[in-house]
């Protein structure tokens, strides 16, 4: 029992270093501007009207998040993220903890493993109304989008929102609960289907077909005209470890060209715009770049369980594009036993994938450029990274993305020289200050605006309050970014959050981060964010005029 135990620890450890009412009543007299919510709902807490069109210089403006996953509750087989961004039940259903966590947080693993470093912790699992321990910061496997939360972003500012469809098959089948099936592009094709059943949930409160403020684009133009009527821009996007079924075993690829070809065509008639090639396991496209330290160590053992073989990495020189060093880390007792007896052994410094990109590879990347659509280089190796920018560059192909900070920031310069877009990860305040101000001389060169990609429901942690928060943090009620809008305190059933106690527990603190880092940060940052739709949508239109 203790080993079955353990390896169930173990399996859970891998799934998290590697992510992540009333029926609606609609009356004929709704219109797109009153809304008819069902009845209880979450508060949004915003008085004003949301800013539209566009600037005197005939330019777009508000805040882009360029990665974040509106439906992970149906990627990794359904039981990775517990409830659900919306439910034609309301509230009450949509944000329920998921009955595997109980009795009282005891069955969730993979929650504990994440927030507090041990698979043993206990939660309040109520959810709605009182909410008392999530959604919150460093609670990774709760919903945080649910869709009034995003309502209250989009009302606070933001006006693009890329929705990344998310998945790993690997574990899907080895995480506890899984009950859908563990392909990848079932789950894509799942999660797409969720994106449009949301807009048109949110239409239906406003009156009907094309009237809500959730608009999925499949091409710059739309999405311009959806951000001048002052709307939300929906792109979809793909971020998933082995698409197409193109997995490797013992550096064998499971997929051929035709997989590839037919694999892009289904994504771009689903409205998929951007896409990822590899995620956190290198496949038959190609290497990633490695997760460093202890979480390097339990990604590489996923690693070897998907493919076979462990990450190959060699010494490479510090001044030069490299890999994370995944090391020999420290790891959780409880996993000591369970990982192989043989582990390889890296040597200290920087280090780079040998994998980089395969044939294979450099023919989706040539597709998804015959399809117009934006690549993602994030994730990517060092050398895989070198080899689509110089295919990119061979083709005068500006659509390159880097949309939250896992690419080596030497490459930004090839990045905007090609007229790329990239964003910084939803950090803590002051980090992604310290981003900003590290990359401001490359991005300066080439005038681009900045995003930000909070990776929500990813698995990757959003931001802590600040320890200073006390003296000085956000004062409630603020002003949006663009002045239009006034925002209080959020609430949700019983539960109100602040940014300094909280920090961003949901995505409808996403506003209240913008005014902290604003506070941290200084006007120009605000200005250079209110600048990134435009330059996503240049980038996105260059794309289109290949």
């Amino acid at each position: 029992m203790r080993r079955i135990r353990r390896t169930a620890v173990l399996v859970t450890a891998v799934a998290a270093a590697c992510l992540s009412a009333t029926a609606l009543v609609i009356p004929a007299s709704a219109t797109n501007t009153e809304s008819v919510l069902p009845s209880p709902e979450s508060e949004v807490n915003v008085t004003g009207t949301p800013f539209t069109d566009t600037r005197p210089d005939g330019t777009v403006y508000g805040l882009i998040d360029a990665h974040s996953h509106l439906f992970m509750q149906d990627g990794m087989g359904g039981a990775a993220v517990c409830g659900k961004v919306f439910s034609q039940d309301g509230v009450e259903a949509a944000l329920q903890d998921c009955p595997s966590h109980e009795p009282h947080g005891l069955g969730a693993l993979l929650e504990n493993l994440t927030r507090d470093g041990s698979p043993i912790g206990t939660h309040d699992t109520t959810g709605w109304p009182t909410f008392a321990d999530w959604p919150a910061y460093d609670s990774l496997t709760h919903q945080q989008m649910y869709y009034r939360w995003v309502e209250r972003a989009w009302r606070g500012g933001q006006r693009v929102l890329v929705n990344d469809l998310v998945t790993n098959g690997l574990l899907c089948s080895i995480n506890p609960g899984t009950y859908q099936s563990c392909d990848e592009m079932t789950a894509i094709r799942l999660q797409a289907q969720d994106t449009y059943d949301l807009q048109a949930y949110v239409d239906a409160q406003y009156g009907g077909p094309g009237r809500g403020w959730f608009r999925i684009v499949t091409s710059s133009e739309q999405a311009r005209q959806v951000i001048e009527e002052g709307k939300l821009a929906v792109v979809l996007g793909v971020e998933t470890s082995e698409p197409f079924g193109c997995k490797q075993t013992l550096r064998i690829p499971n997929c051929s060209r035709a997989d590839i070809d037919a694999g892009l065509d289904e994504l771009y008639d689903l409205g998929v715009r951007s896409m990822y090639l590899c995620h956190k396991f290198d496949n038959a496209l190609c290497g990633v770049r490695f997760d460093a330290g202890s979480m390097g160590t339990i990604i590489n053992a996923g690693q070897f369980l998907s493919t076979g073989t462990w990450w190959d990495a060699r010494s490479c020189p510090a001044d030069q594009p490299h890999d994370n060093n995944p090391g020999n880390g420290e790891l959780p007792p409880e996993l000591e036993d369970d990982l192989p007896p043989v582990l390889p052994l890296y040597p200290p410094g920087t280090l780079c994938n040998t994998k980089g990109l395969s044939g294979l590879g450099a023919y989706a990347v040539r597709g998804m450029v015959e399809r117009n659509m934006m690549v993602e280089i994030d994730h990517m190796s060092a050398k895989a990274a070198d080899q689509t920018l110089d295919i990119l560059e061979a083709e005068g192909y500006p659509g390159v993305l880097s949309t939250h900070s896992w690419m080596d920031e030497s490459y930004l310069d090839r990045l905007y020289a090609l007229g790329g877009f990239a964003t910084i990860y939803g950090h803590a305040a002051e980090e992604f200050v310290a981003e900003y101000e590290r990359t401001a001389p490359v991005r300066d060169r080439y005038g681009a605006g900045i995003g930000f990609g909070f990776d929500m429901n990813g698995f990757g942690g959003t931001p802590p309050p600040r320890d200073d928060a006390a003296g000085t943090g956000v004062t409630y009620p603020f002003r949006s970014f663009d002045g239009g809008t006034l925002l209080d305190r959020q609430t949700t059933g019983e539960r109100t959050w602040d940014i300094n106690v909280d920090g961003v527990p949901h995505y409808g603190l996403v506003p209240d981060f913008v005014e902290d880092l604003r506070l941290v940060g200084g006007q120009d940052l605000i200005d250079d964010l209110a600048r990134g739709p435009e330059s996503y949508l240049t980038t996105w239109a260059g794309a289109e005029a290949h």
